[in-house]
């Protein structure tokens, strides 16, 4: 009976998708919106459904339900964790990470040296594991934000420089022979054409980055935090049994990633109407 509740909920759902994406308003923005709330409320009922009928226990598997009314007793201590984590962590370890990539990226455009010379070091940079890296920054920098701000700041470093490193290549002989014709030198050249097709990269190293600014933030905290923050809470609330907690923790964790990674396809919207990709 459970399982036939669950699947009456999901045929439901699909049923209800389906007529929208056919239907006549199908490329409106309110449709496009609705469709993926419709699935996710979907997936939702289906989990409070099975988890209550089922009598699983919240040790194993919260019911939504539950979840929720964590998150709402507990908004002044996720904000608390957030504010620590996103805000501190997270966010100035993105922006240091991101000006420094742009910098780097700005010299080794100047030498073939530098640019043979970084890539292969980014490549075996990016591949360390963050479990290795974070303590040692907390070592370095203690165990506030500034050493989860700086574990942050190397992991988007290198997917950001790798991706403009690229961007700023991206330009055919003939448009830069036509920079030449017009007198341009480098710095003119650099911002009327290369730096303009580099965008469609630059812009895909910055999504990529959101998604890893978090995980490094709450992972670096695992390995030494004050009483606050996502990661703490997190492995605090796990050796608690209070697992209702750790999922609102990763609720407030996926809200805010896409938030982030949409702010950010936002403003490539916004810069790089001009390009393909967006038309």
């Amino acid at each position: 009976m459970v399982y036939l509740i669950a699947l009456a909920i999901w045929a439901a759902g699909w049923f209800i998708n389906s007529k929208l994406a056919n239907g006549p308003h199908s490329d409106t923005r309110a449709i496009s919106l609705l469709i993926p709330i419709i699935f996710g409320v979907t997936i939702i009922a289906m989990w409070e459904v099975l988890v209550t009928m089922l009598d699983v226990s919240a040790v194993i598997l919260p019911p939504p339900s539950m979840i929720a009314a964590r998150f709402v007793t507990s908004l002044p201590m996720l904000w608390a964790d957030f504010e620590q984590t996103i805000l501190k962590g997270a966010l100035t370890g993105y922006i240091a990470g991101m000006v420094a990539a742009f910098g780097v990226a700005l010299l080794a455009d100047r030498s073939d040296f530098l640019t043979k010379g970084i890539l292969p070091v980014g490549a075996f940079m990016a591949a360390l594991p963050i479990v290795g890296t974070a303590p040692i920054f907390v070592k370095w920098l203690g165990s506030d934000w500034e050493s989860k701000a700086a574990v942050v700041a190397v992991m988007v470093f290198f997917p950001i420089l790798v991706n403009m490193v690229a961007g700023l290549k991206d330009t055919s002989a003939m448009q830069r022979d036509l920079m030449r014709t017009y007198g341009a030198g480098y710095w003119p050249t650099l911002l009327k054409l290369r730096l303009p097709a580099a965008l469609p990269f630059i812009f895909n190293g910055l999504k990529i980055a959101t998604t890893l600014a978090l995980i490094g933030a709450i992972v670096a905290e695992f390995f030494g935090s004050p009483t606050v923050g996502m990661g703490f809470r997190i492995s605090t609330s796990v050796g608690q049994l209070a697992l209702d907690m750790v999922w609102a923790e990763i609720v407030v964790a996926a809200l805010a990633g896409s938030a982030f990674y949409g702010a950010m396809a936002f403003f490539e919207k916004r810069v790089t109407f001009w390009h393909p990709s967006q038309r």
